[in-house]
């Protein structure tokens, strides 16, 4: 049986995520306890915000070193989403040089573009197959950033976006999975991507 928790942190988009989940009638729990996150079968971390409050605020309230037993050595689903995404990442330069998780190699950079943040409706190019897009047909998605992941090794990239120049907007490495966007807020499509993340095991 499905059993997500998300992870509570302070993040804003924890409430709105939780709720696509429960229209969605998946057991789930939001907790920052290590218990709760070793019951899982799936984790998420939302985030929005800047990357190094969120990484401070994660590191202070949920147990780092049980969290990566859980999604680095027993290779439980994780998917990371819009900060959350970001914060997989070896560092930041939001505001300063930041530390990040990194379970993914690369930086945050900020996006090259003349107008700040990123907002509204945009679409994603699949570059690689992965079973988080199966059956996907509408590719319309929900962004709010002004930074984005740049990653060291390439075929990590499962999708790309344009904001006059390409970033990533989705990125996969094993049973961890990040998306730029926000499928909460994108409809059928970002219901569809998190009913695919629950079928990963």
């Amino acid at each position: 049986m499905v059993n997500v928790c998300i992870l509570d942190y302070g993040s804003g988009n924890v409430k709105s995520v939780q709720n696509l989940l429960q229209y969605l009638k998946i057991r789930t729990i939001v907790s920052n306890k290590k218990e709760n996150i070793k019951k899982s079968t799936h984790i998420i971390l939302p985030g929005v915000g800047a990357f190094g409050q969120s990484m401070k605020k994660l590191e202070k309230k949920v147990n780092i070193k049980a969290l990566e037993e859980e999604v680095l050595t027993k290779k439980k689903p994780f998917l990371g989403i819009c900060v959350g995404m970001q914060l997989l990442a070896d560092e930041s330069d939001e505001f300063g040089k930041h530390k990040g998780l990194g379970w993914i190699g690369g930086k945050v950079r900020k996006l090259r573009s003349k107008i700040l943040p990123h907002i509204g409706w945009n679409d994603i190019k699949i570059k690689s197959k992965s079973n988080i897009f199966k059956n996907l047909y509408e590719k319309d998605f929900y962004f709010l950033n002004s930074y984005h992941l740049v990653l060291k090794n390439k075929n990590l990239i499962m999708a790309e976006s344009v904001y006059e120049h390409k970033f990533c907007s989705v990125v996969q490495k094993q049973n961890i999975v990040g998306v730029q966007f926000h499928p909460e807020k994108s409809q059928g499509a970002g219901k569809k991507i998190i009913q695919n993340f629950l079928e990963l095991n």
